[in-house]
Parts: structure tokens; sequence; C-alpha cells
């Protein structure tokens, strides 16, 4: 995967896996939505945060390990 998501706390991780409890498969779309829609009215940082959250949803879907494995 090309795109690991970094993430900036923990908060980040919990909102994902709230999405992915109340949208299951669609978890990734509601993040993409709340990013389009914190870039549409000019709030960046939230626009990064939501992208960032989309990316990690992505990487939790995928049933093999990504990466190293210790």
């Amino acid at each position: 995967m090309s795109y690991m998501p970094y993430l900036a706390d923990r908060a980040q991780v919990a909102d994902a896996t709230t999405l992915i409890a109340l949208f299951g498969d669609d978890a990734g779309m509601e993040a993409a939505a709340r990013a389009d829609e914190s870039r549409d009215v000019g709030n960046y940082l939230h626009f990064c945060r939501w992208r960032q959250i989309e990316r990690l949803i992505v990487l939790l879907s995928v049933e093999n390990a990504i990466g190293t494995v210790h």
C-alpha cells in the first residue's frame, strides 16, 4: 500500500472504528465525504485528518498484514 496513514493521535483510530461500526463497508466513503465537506468550508486541518482516517479504514479492511511483521 503506497499511502500509509499518518496518525496524529489515538482519536483518529477511535473515529475510524466508530465509522466502521456505524457505516460498515461504506465507512471509507463516509470519511471521504467528511473530508470533502471540510475542504469545501476551507478547513484544511480537518480535511487532512479525515483523509488519513479514510486511509486507515482501507488499511483496516485488508485481510493480510501490510508492511513488516515482527
